[in-house]
């Protein structure tokens, strides 16, 4: 019958709770007072800012003023705005924004508390229902472009982080810090897959109902490899049921390389997780 439900299989409904939309209510009487006092309490390490003269972070001499300017950023409260100054070094002509640093955001850009946020959405809906999620449950209003930007941003950031960390632990100079406790681990399913694209200058088409004429060998380099491996713990293997085994625990570690990397990832995962590793991977 239309209109009805099978007995114990829940349904989406069709509009908020009470309790919901009371939440909402509160929320937006309440946001621009956390957004003023934000801001002021912003104003108030700007002041405080505003008088320490920075030191070269290179030669160690002080900087000079060069200029002040307004800068703005979106946070999870609104939008806020600080006079920012720049500082110079005449000798090394490094520059900074010492208030900037100090408050850890980038001027024209999103939080980095936000940025999570919106990553987190991203993870787990389409960018255009992300962007909608976020206005739904933050109250923040944002593009679907702005989302994927966030998500752009954040991955390349922890690339960046993996990459860096498993280059130290696979350098020969990197402490090696042993723990004698640590339990025998498992490494499983260590493989590839191929990705990549054909770029071509112009894109061809069809006239008449032609044949085309096969495309020429893609040059090197537009191919690269995704390999990935698992982590884990004998012991912690488990059966569920007959003949079906699961784990407990398990850590995946991939990258975007050769087998070199892959390698050195592992390794990696191995030290952050405080396992034993018989050598280092080379």
């Amino acid at each position: 019958m239309e209109g009805t439900t099978a007995p114990g299989r829940p349904e989406l409904a069709e509009r908020a709770s009470q309790f919901m939309m009371l939440e909402r209510a509160v929320e937006e009487e309440y946001r621009p007072r956390m957004r003023a006092e934000l801001q002021r309490r912003l104003e108030v390490i700007a002041e405080t800012t505003q008088t320490m003269v920075p030191a070269c972070p290179r030669c160690g001499q002080s900087m000079r003023r060069k200029d002040t300017r307004s800068v703005s950023w979106l946070a999870r409260f609104g939008r806020f705005q600080a006079r920012v100054t720049r500082y110079r070094c005449a000798c090394c002509r490094v520059q900074c924004r010492p208030l900037l640093d100090a408050l850890g955001v980038e001027p024209g850009r999103i939080s980095g508390s936000l940025a999570r946020l919106l990553a987190l959405l991203a993870v787990v809906a389409p960018y255009p229902l992300a962007a909608r999620l976020a206005w739904l449950l933050l109250g923040v209003t944002v593009s679907p472009m702005g989302v994927w930007r966030v998500a752009q941003r954040l991955g390349q950031a922890a690339a960046n982080y993996s990459e860096g960390l498993s280059a130290y632990h696979a350098d020969s100079r990197s402490e090696d810090a042993a723990n004698p406790n640590a339990p025998q681990t498992v490494v499983l399913g260590v493989d590839g897959c191929a990705l990549g694209m054909q770029v071509r200058a112009h894109r061809r088409r069809r006239k008449n109902g032609e044949k085309l004429a096969p495309l020429p060998v893609v040059e090197e380099g537009h191919f690269r490899e995704v390999k990935t491996g698992v982590l884990l713990l004998p012991e912690e293997r488990v059966e569920i049921s007959p003949g079906r085994r699961s784990v407990v625990r398990r850590f995946l570690v991939s990258c975007l390389g050769d087998a070199d990397a892959i390698f050195h990832r592992l390794y990696c995962g191995f030290r952050r997780c405080e396992w034993s590793v018989p050598t280092r991977c080379e």
